[in-house]
């Protein structure tokens, strides 16, 4: 079972996602369970945010392709394939958990509601496992290669597991602006631009201490 919500409000979201495996515990001992999320257009993951947090020991992924644009707008971006390593959770013998800091790309403006979706589908899961249990022979897989973790980038080999969906998909909605305010948020903008620059102007001529230097050949 697989569960995935995103907290907190704004751009700037965590993403967390939840497995529980319904095996015994000796099964789960020997395997290192992970996802693969593959992110939206609309979506990416700060690459020195990652850095950070994985110096922390708080998460661990790998990222496909390694450098994100954090800079691009949301329709010259390109999607973002992301394995996170979990975590067992402690409140679960069969669970494992992981956090992945997501942040939103700005959009085009709309014509109608002001809102454009963002439609996160859900991950792969990946299980590796050192031993062969029947529980884990029972479950429904295709074999895939992926590395064995973020500090051996030495590629295992993993079961993609077929699994039950709590949520197929999240789906988010992101502000944006409105096409007939273009000009109006132009004019304001040139406005509020010449106002300031003359302000600083004003400030620097009358307040600014200047003196000649004179060159002698």
């Amino acid at each position: 079972i697989v569960t995935q919500q995103l907290l907190k409000d704004g751009f700037h979201r965590d993403l967390l996602t939840k497995v529980e495996l319904g095996a015994g515990d000796e099964a789960i001992g020997s395997c290192t369970v992970a996802i693969k999320e593959h992110l939206p257009t609309g979506l990416y993951v700060d690459p020195y945010e990652l850095a950070s947090l994985q110096q922390h020991n708080l998460t661990e992924a790998l990222m496909f392709p390694d450098t994100v644009d954090v800079e691009s707008p949301e329709y010259l971006a390109t999607d973002l394939a992301i394995v996170v390593y979990m975590k067992p959770d402690p409140q679960c013998a069969s669970c494992f958990k992981a956090m992945l800091p997501v942040h939103f790309r700005y959009h085009r403006p709309t014509e109608d509601d002001g809102e454009a979706p963002i439609v996160l589908k859900s991950p792969e899961i990946l299980i590796h496992c050192h031993k062969s249990f029947p529980s884990v022979e029972c479950w429904k897989y295709s074999e895939v290669e992926a590395p064995c973790s973020v500090r051996n980038r030495h590629t295992c080999h993993w079961n993609n597991v077929k699994y039950k969906h709590v949520n197929k998909e999240v789906i988010v909605k992101v502000p944006v602006g409105f096409k007939q305010h273009g000009t109006l948020v132009c004019a304001v903008t040139l406005l509020t631009t010449v106002m300031c620059s003359s302000l600083v102007l004003a400030a620097v001529c009358k307040y600014g201490h200047f003196s000649l230097v004179h060159c002698s050949e």
